[in-house]
């Protein structure tokens, strides 16, 4: 059923959402260190065989947030590590990454055009 797809990926991608949030409430981190953490975090979930059952269960809800990017990195280097050895594993993270990447920069560029960018306040 469609509607127990929807609430799965809300609920969990919720759930990662508001583990970030805690670890900037409490424990005091700048959303740069939290998003740091939640890519490892993403990437030893991937690692462990954990991360795609999570996918295949929340759909959106999994593969939205930043501990997908974790997931991606680490899948790409398995996959061109067992291809092309240990240069695979440098190789292939930004393989599968990069188009995201790029999108990232060329939008970010394209925004800062767009809109008044803040400046440091006198």
């Amino acid at each position: 059923m469609i509607f127990i797809d929807f609430l799965l990926a809300f609920v969990i991608g919720g759930f990662i959402c508001l583990i970030g949030q805690l670890i900037m409430d409490f424990g005091k981190l700048t959303p740069g260190h939290t998003l740091s953490i939640l890519v490892v975090a993403g990437a030893i979930l991937s690692g462990l065989g954990l991360y795609q059952p999570l996918i295949d269960l929340a759909g959106a809800g999994a593969t939205i947030p930043i501990t997908s990017f974790g997931h991606s990195l680490t899948q790409g280097a398995i996959a061109e590590a067992q291809k092309h050895g240990w240069v695979g594993v440098l190789t292939g993270m930004f393989e599968v990454t990069s188009s995201g990447i790029s999108a990232a920069i060329v939008f970010g560029f394209i925004a800062a055009f767009i809109f008044k960018p803040k400046g440091k306040a006198n």
